[in-house]
């Protein structure tokens, strides 16, 4: 007897502007600032305290606007922009770490993840997709989820703020085609 494999369910997000307003649950969104401003609010609050910070250009090919996996990294902020000013997308949904006992929300229960701590994973219906202007970039919350950067051109390079480690020790990925039968597609 020959197994019928499901497709899955494909859904479509139109993205938003990364405004500070708009990306707020997220985290920042980060613009150029007079030379001699004092730190404040406007620049990105960074947590690199667990480790050594890595700054690196990171040359990413064909990510194309749509995925099905979204990762996070529970403890240290990240930090993304693109190299030349090219606009850029990021799909994400909010952090979801919790302690063991963390409950469930909307029927999802807290699983742990292989680098040790718990999560809920994130709602299909609650992902988001932000375009991202290319003069601005992004500083995360620790345990946003994320998915990209996705882009149009064949190649862009990424400046990337994490820690050396990130990921080998604070990478956890939920794979929403396995878990949940959906697929994202970005479109405008």
């Amino acid at each position: 007897m020959e197994t019928k494999r499901e497709e899955p369910r494909v859904v479509t997000l139109r993205p938003v502007e990364a405004t500070p307003e708009s990306f707020a649950p997220f985290g920042q969104v980060i613009a150029a600032s007079p030379d001699g401003d004092q730190f404040g609010p406007h620049d990105a609050q960074l947590d690199l305290n667990r480790g050594i910070p890595r700054f690196y250009i990171m040359r990413l090919e064909s990510r194309p606007l749509r995925f099905s996996t979204i990762t996070h990294h529970a403890s240290v902020t990240q930090c993304l922009g693109s190299i030349g000013g090219q606009d850029w997308y990021l799909g994400v949904a909010k952090p979801s770490v919790v302690d063991e006992h963390g409950g469930q929300d909307g029927g999802r229960a807290p699983v742990q993840s292989p680098a040790g701590h718990y999560y809920l994973p994130p709602d299909p219906s609650e992902v988001r997709v932000f375009r991202v202007p290319g003069a601005k970039f992004l500083k995360l919350h620790a345990g946003t989820w994320h998915a990209g950067p996705l882009f149009k051109a064949d190649t862009l390079d990424f400046y990337n703020l994490e820690l050396s480690d990130t990921n080998d020790v604070d990478r956890t990925t939920y794979y929403f085609k396995k878990q949940d039968g959906v697929t994202f597609v970005i479109e405008e």
